[in-house]
């Protein structure tokens, strides 16, 4: 009986113990919780709690915030994630930096390009091949067909010419000067050389001669009927030219001594995030509403036709101050704690750096601490690896990056 006593006895201490050493376990917890322990989301690590929880913002599961990793070497990636992730690196180097104006500017048409087709004989327009503003003509395509006495007599002059050289001109060398006056004239009032061949003899002669677009591009303007008669110069088409637009923009005074003719400037559309370069070909000070100002025209190339006249634009124009290591804006991470870029420290590994940032460009930031001549750091995809750090240390790399 007392054996049995003692074994029951042991028992008891022994699961007493295991309920203190539980218990113990679980006031330690409750203690480290109580500590300290949070929690945050990993799409928006500004949330942070002392419990479990969702996240308000976006709903999702808020994980646990593990203590920043004292001496971490970085992340690795590997070929396909980085392949996936379109991640790119640059080696900085010294380059010009300073201030970037950004201005409103407007597409319009190259009038340096342009071509205004006039009658070239007085007469009656016929035909018209083309009846409307805003068609895409090409050059040699046919416009009009124009009927004119006076081409029908150029026309007999110059038949008779020939006439008289094919009979008198290897002997009397001033036909042949008349054949080509003639011929000249026929040539200058609008007709083709095609056309020219054409007329061999009184049957070939034509009262109504077609006309043909002299270069390629957009019907702006229409200013003659079918049936209307016109005189020799009388303005019919009016082609603009679309491989070539004008961008415009106003310059106040504080902006007029940073940009000069022959600058190269960016252009960004609203409707796109492509960047196009133009360059500047013209800066005219007016006055205006009691305030003088800088017209800027800068030529833009076209070849797509993807530009249209009247498009809004933005131009970003850098007004070198100096040199300096500058790194493309989507390579800086900014957030509540600072700023930081990712530096390539081995093969796929990159390792957050705290920067301190300077003049910020149209697409470019200074460096002033942080960064040397030569560092490989991430141009693109940077902030995914800042997504990937947040979540797996629970901490924002400008806290916990390299200094």
């Amino acid at each position: 009986m007392l054996v049995w006593f003692n074994k029951l006895s042991k028992r008891n201490v022994a699961f007493m113990m295991l309920l203190t050493m539980v218990a113990c376990s679980n006031v330690e917890q409750e203690h480290h919780h109580a500590d300290g322990t949070e929690y945050i989301c990993p799409m928006h690590p500004q949330v942070v709690q002392d419990k479990p929880g969702v996240c308000p913002v976006c709903g999702m599961d808020l994980v646990q915030k593990h203590a920043p990793e004292k001496h971490h070497i970085g992340m690795m990636l590997s070929d396909r994630q980085i392949k996936l992730a379109n991640i790119t690196t640059e080696i900085t180097q010294h380059r010009p930096v300073g201030e970037t104006i950004v201005m409103n500017g407007r597409l319009t048409f190259n009038e340096a390009k342009s071509e205004v087709i006039s009658s070239r004989a007085p007469g009656r327009v016929e035909k018209l091949f083309i009846r409307e503003t805003g068609i895409t003509v090409q050059k040699g395509e046919p416009l009009y067909v124009l009927y004119s006495e006076l081409l029908l007599t150029l026309q007999q002059e110059y038949l008779l010419a020939k006439a008289q050289y094919d009979s008198l001109g290897k002997t009397q060398k001033r036909y042949a000067s008349f054949l080509k006056a003639a011929r000249e004239k026929l040539l200058r009032y609008g007709l083709t050389q095609h056309q020219l061949d054409q007329i061999t003899d009184n049957s070939a002669l034509r009262s109504s001669v077609t006309f043909f677009a002299p270069a390629t591009g957009i019907i702006t303007s229409l200013r003659v009927q079918e049936g209307e008669y016109v005189a020799e110069g009388t303005a019919l088409y009016r082609i603009d030219d679309m491989a070539t637009l004008w961008i415009e923009a106003e310059l106040y005074p504080n902006e007029m001594t940073r940009v000069n003719i022959g600058d190269t400037i960016k252009v960004k559309f609203n409707e796109t995030s492509i960047s196009h370069e133009a360059v500047v070909s013209f800066l005219s000070p007016e006055y205006r509403a009691n305030t003088q100002i800088t017209v800027m025209r800068a030529e833009i190339k076209n070849m797509k036709r993807l530009l249209k006249p009247g498009q809004q634009a933005q131009i970003f124009f850098t007004h070198a101050s100096g040199k300096g290591i500058s790194v493309p804006v989507d390579a800086v991470i900014r957030d509540g704690k600072g700023t930081h870029v990712y530096r390539q420290v081995g093969q796929n590994t990159f390792q957050p750096r705290r920067v301190s940032i300077g003049a910020e460009g149209a697409d470019r930031v200074e460096i002033k601490e942080g960064l040397q001549q030569g560092d490989t750091i991430v141009a693109t995809g940077a902030y995914l690896l800042y997504s990937t750090y947040v979540l797996k240390h629970g901490i924002s790399p400008a806290a916990d990056g390299e200094h």
